[in-house]
């Protein structure tokens, strides 16, 4: 059970309303990492303005954004995360054996080319080791033609979903699917 109630629909405040509203129009429904952070306005809407920003928009495509949020979560055991991005991967076309290669680093067989996998590689030791990556590794993306852009949007991926993590997993917060 999550440490902290989530913010019903009925008993949110006024600035909360069209978050959630937009929230919902976006997925479907509010998903419950939100419900929670309502509970602190500005971290609602700043967590969505983030989403937006990074998920929503750039150069990397979907799939690679996924399965950084993917393989964050997973290096992070974060359970609400991987599966809701996992579920993302299918809504993106891919099924569950081609979810499962992105999970066991069958990267090549999920169908992501050299330079996605680099920039997948590079976000997963930044969130595990940022402190250990030598240079030749981000040459090796300026080799593959990665642009700095895609690199800092790479790491804004891998940055938000590690924040998630450690927020979702400190309260305890349960996926609701």
């Amino acid at each position: 059970m999550a440490r902290l109630e989530m913010v019903s629909l009925e008993n949110i405040v006024p600035e909360v309303e069209p978050i959630f509203k937009e929230v919902e129009q976006h997925f479907g429904f509010i998903p419950v990492l939100f419900k929670t952070a309502a509970h602190y306005p500005p971290l609602l809407e700043a967590n969505w303005n983030k989403v937006k920003a990074v998920m929503g928009s750039g150069n990397l495509a979907s799939k690679t954004k996924e399965a950084i949020a993917v393989l964050i979560s997973q290096d992070n055991s974060c359970e609400y995360c991987l599966g809701a991005h996992s579920m993302a991967l299918k809504s993106l076309g891919f099924s569950d054996a081609m979810v499962a290669q992105v999970k066991n680093l069958n990267l090549i067989e999920a169908g992501y080319s050299e330079q996605e996998i680099a920039l997948i590689s590079f976000a997963r030791k930044a969130n595990s080791q940022p402190h250990s990556i030598p240079d030749e590794e981000y040459q090796q993306l300026k080799a593959l033609g990665v642009s700095s852009s895609d690199i800092v949007e790479a790491l804004g991926v891998m940055e938000l979903f590690a924040g998630f993590n450690k927020f979702l997993d400190a309260l305890e917060v349960k996926p609701e699917f």
